[in-house]
């Protein structure tokens, strides 16, 4: 029987190890943590987000490359999900954002309990507090206080760089470049961006949300909601739109997004409203014809000038386009995930490393992207088992 040792026991991990079989391989799963999936559980802390209900293109279309990701959630997509997760007795429901979470009761250590249960029934061992720490001259993996390991079958799911607390550190990084694979540096994603915010606002303002709006961003629109913070800006609307500002940000020192505080009324529609209030002073339209708050009104104030503050005409466009001025995104440890990883062009359509024969690697090891809504586990989940679905159709 081949030995087959998967380094790493996060979601793309656990998948695997689900669906591989287990009457053809021994499998092992190698984890330097003291127990698996402790990202899977941070992830949970405010709602475990497992997927995302929409349709199959639709949710291709959420990752980037999306090419390389389509046949990926084409072989194990949201709905595959929900119905293995019901098999195993995790009942799922849909929040009103499509979101798919347990149902309710259901704690995130439950859902991993019941996932980590699952894959040792299923023949799988686990070696946990087992440190990898690279090859050994004859190839044979190495652990921190154990014997080298030799394996058959080599699976790498060891996370970005994100969230170090978890065991995603990217310490792995310069082990595989020694090995003349290329990996990617790794940025935040998923994450907050720096605005200079002025002292009055940031002082009044401070852990205020601005709810219902949409970012625009290099033609690409994200809808969803805000948190102003000291640094910056933080929420979904800008985590989807944080791929593209960080490539941005890469050649230039800042990167303007433009802020819809009404995206449900078009331009003709508010000055319409603007045009027939009663009141006079604009701050008073602003809140009680236009339903803006005083966070929306006093971030349009920073944003614009006093001309344009006293001109309905251009006061009415800039509301559906505040321009804000992202100078910097935060810190990678505090990101939910990260971009970066090893380049796609060193695995093969199995994701098997070309320089390194019978060596995989799935996950955030590679450099792929997601937002949040679900997205990423669903992504990590189906990596898992489309390899478990080409090692289980290798002959031998």
């Amino acid at each position: 029987m081949k030995q087959v040792s998967i380094i790493g026991g996060g979601p793309a991990a656990l998948m695997l190890a689900a669906q591989i079989d287990t009457a053809k391989y021994s499998v092992t799963i190698y984890e330097k943590k003291k127990t698996a999936g402790r990202k899977f559980l941070v992830a949970g802390e405010g709602g475990l987000n497992l997927t995302f209900s929409t349709s199959e293109d639709a949710l291709i279309q959420q990752y980037h490359p999306s090419g390389f990701m389509a046949p990926i959630i084409r072989e194990f997509n949201n709905q595959d999900f929900i119905n293995w997760l019901n098999q195993l007795g995790i009942s799922t429901f849909v929040g009103s954002s499509n979101r798919v979470f347990p149902k309710q009761g259901v704690k995130p250590i439950e859902v991993l309990k019941t996932i980590v249960d699952y894959v040792a029934a299923h023949g799988v061992q686990f070696k946990f507090n087992t440190k990898w720490t690279g090859w050994n001259t004859q190839g044979d993996l190495t652990f921190e206080n154990e014997a080298a390991v030799t394996s058959d079958i080599v699976v790498f799911a060891l996370g970005g760089a994100s969230w170090k607390v978890t065991g995603s550190t990217g310490s792995w990084k310069s082990k595989f470049e020694k090995r003349h694979i290329n990996v990617l540096p790794f940025r935040a994603a998923n994450c907050a961006f720096g605005v200079n915010w002025q002292t009055d606002f940031i002082n009044i303002h401070e852990g205020k949300p601005l709810k219902n709006i949409a970012l625009t961003f290099n033609n690409v629109l994200a809808k969803g909601e805000l948190v102003i913070s000291k640094f910056g800006l933080e929420g979904n609307a800008i985590y989807a739109l944080s791929q593209k500002i960080q490539d941005r940000l890469l050649t230039e020192k800042e990167v303007i997004i433009y802020l819809d505080l009404k995206p449900k009324m078009t331009v003709n529609q508010i000055r319409s409203k603007y045009k027939n209030a009663r009141r006079s002073k604009v701050t008073d339209i602003l809140k009680n014809d236009l339903n803006l708050d005083r966070t929306a009104i006093g971030l349009l104030k920073q944003f614009t000038d006093k001309h344009t503050f006293s001109n309905p005409d251009v006061l009415v466009q800039t509301i559906k386009a505040v321009p804000v001025v992202i100078t910097l995104a935060g810190p990678l440890d505090e990101a939910i995930s990260s971009l970066g990883g090893i380049a796609l062009d060193e695995v093969d359509a199995n994701f098997q490393c070309k320089k390194i024969k019978n060596t995989y690697a799935i996950g955030e090891m590679l450099d792929w992207y997601a937002p949040t809504g679900g997205y990423l586990l669903q992504g990590c989940f189906s990596m898992g088992v489309a390899l478990a679905n080409h090692l289980n159709s290798l002959e031998g």
